[in-house]
């Protein structure tokens, strides 16, 4: 029996060794930190057994696996202090002895007894209270360490896959990459690995009360850090990205300069037959790069963020946040870009609202009163072949009406002739209420005419040459009758 006993406590030990530089090594909490939790865990359970002012001493080894508590009270005939005296009577019970009133009695506890000394409920609390402090411990070290890394390009492993969020883990550490965050072309599966900036640390909200690690592809830095990392001019501090707009997924525009006018900041992004950029675009979802040049006079940095398209000239407005461009016309495509994209894009990186006009005549481009007009109403006029704020003023009302209703175009006319600071043409508005009434009754010669009137003072001398037109025909017929009455 005996040896039985010993071979027991030898696997305890053991087990309790491994458990040890498990959690350790699982939770990459130190060694003796770890050890500290276990010797406070056990003192607050023996303070709460016998007494906040009782007197013990705690050994904690973990290279050998022991765990020993020396509880130590005074022999006493009668006990007066529970938590410092024990009974000279208790003690003989105990062990045997005939005790001496005075002396110390140490009575040792340790894995074997544990269970008599404190019962199941008091270790069951004692274990949950380890539980709580490691993982606090834990959860400091991850909040600790990456807090440190915010901004730096992580790479880790996607492990699920929800509708809001794609789960990755970096060294057994779970991080988030949320909707908004990813790149919306791509789609990345389990198991994938991913390359991402971290963006946020924050204390709570992850999974079991650990820190919430929020990544990133979207982001423009993620970008500026690709950058970094393929262009060892960027890293070297020879060439430097002074700003950076995106639509993630489908464009972006970097704007680069150099410290070496030897070295060519373009040329160096791009690399030899594109081979740097391309590297980059195939991380972000074959997203598509212009690298421009940075200049000092906003002028040309505007004419610049609007390649590919050519620009005539640019006009910086008095408080300097607007700019005016003169584009010629068959450049205006170029610059206005895909349902905006373009000039959209060169506006966030010059940091200036830019207005597109028509070379040769003052004019505005449509999309810049696409916020007046909302998407679908700014795509239905662009597929009816309206480009500008002067087409929409000189549009057919029969057209117009086809595509919005009277009053929207009233509004959206009132907007457009302030920015051209004119005023609204009286005749127009009676020739828009008159075909708004025509499509709402059957078409009449006299409905007709009615327009017709409301256009005539518009086009005087169209109307003159009708109506002497007209004067001769009766002319005309007034003497074939007199012919025929002699």
């Amino acid at each position: 029996m005996a040896r039985r006993k010993v071979k027991q406590q030898v696997d305890n030990k053991k087990l309790i060794i491994e458990a040890f530089n498990e959690m350790a090594r699982e939770k990459s909490i130190d060694r003796d930190l770890l050890q500290g939790i276990v010797e406070e865990t056990l003192s607050a359970m023996v303070r709460k057994k016998y007494g906040l002012e009782s007197n013990f001493d705690i050994i904690v080894n973990m290279e050998k696996g022991d765990i020993e508590i020396y509880l130590m009270r005074e022999i006493v005939e009668e006990v007066e202090n529970p938590e410092l005296q024990i009974s000279a009577e208790e003690v003989r019970e105990v062990t045997g002895n005939e005790p001496e009133i005075g002396d110390e009695h140490i009575e040792e506890i340790t894995l074997e007894n544990i269970a008599d000394s404190f019962g199941r409920r008091l270790i069951a609390q004692a274990i949950q209270n380890l539980n709580q402090r490691i993982r606090d411990v834990e959860k400091d070290n991850i909040y600790e360490e990456y807090s440190k890394r915010v901004g730096e390009v992580i790479i880790g492993e996607i492990y699920q896959v929800r509708p809001n969020n794609i789960l990755v883990m970096h060294n057994k550490v779970e991080m988030r990459l949320p909707r908004e965050e990813q790149i919306p072309t791509e789609r990345l599966k389990k198991n994938q690995q991913v390359k991402a900036i971290l963006k946020e640390v924050r204390r709570s909200g992850g999974a079991t009360g650990l820190p919430d690690l929020i990544l990133s592809r979207a982001d423009d830095s993620f970008m500026a850090l690709l950058f970094e990392q393929e262009i060892p001019e960027i890293f070297d501090g020879i060439i430097k990205i002074r700003a950076i707009a995106r639509e993630p997924g489908e464009r972006a525009k970097v704007a680069v300069t150099s410290f070496d006018e030897r070295v060519d900041p373009v040329g160096a992004c791009v690399g030899m037959k594109g081979i740097r950029i391309h590297s980059i675009v195939r991380e972000l979802g074959n997203e598509n790069i212009d690298i421009i040049e940075f200049h000092d006079d906003p002028r040309l940095f505007i004419a610049r963020a609007l390649s590919p398209a050519k620009v005539r000239d640019v006009t910086i407005s008095e408080d300097g946040r607007a700019a005016t461009v003169i584009v010629p016309d068959d450049q205006v495509s170029l610059a206005i870009g895909k349902q905006g994209q373009n000039v959209r894009l060169a506006s966030k990186l010059t940091g200036y609202s830019l207005s597109l006009v028509k070379e040769g005549a003052e004019d505005i481009e449509l999309i810049e009163f696409r916020d007046e007009l909302g998407r679908d109403l700014f795509d239905r006029l662009i597929r009816a072949g309206i480009d500008t704020a002067r087409e929409f003023l000189e549009a057919e009302p029969a057209m117009l009406l086809g595509i919005m209703e009277k009053d929207r175009i009233v509004r959206v006319r009132r907007i457009m002739l302030e920015e051209f600071e004119e005023r609204e043409d009286q005749h127009y508005l009676i020739a828009l209420e008159d075909a708004a009434v025509a499509l709402l009754t059957p078409a009449t010669s006299d409905a007709d005419a009615d327009i017709a009137e409301s256009y005539a003072e518009d086009t005087p001398e169209v109307y003159e040459m009708e109506v002497e037109e007209s004067t001769e025909t009766e002319e005309a017929s007034d003497e074939s009758t007199e012919n025929e009455v002699e």
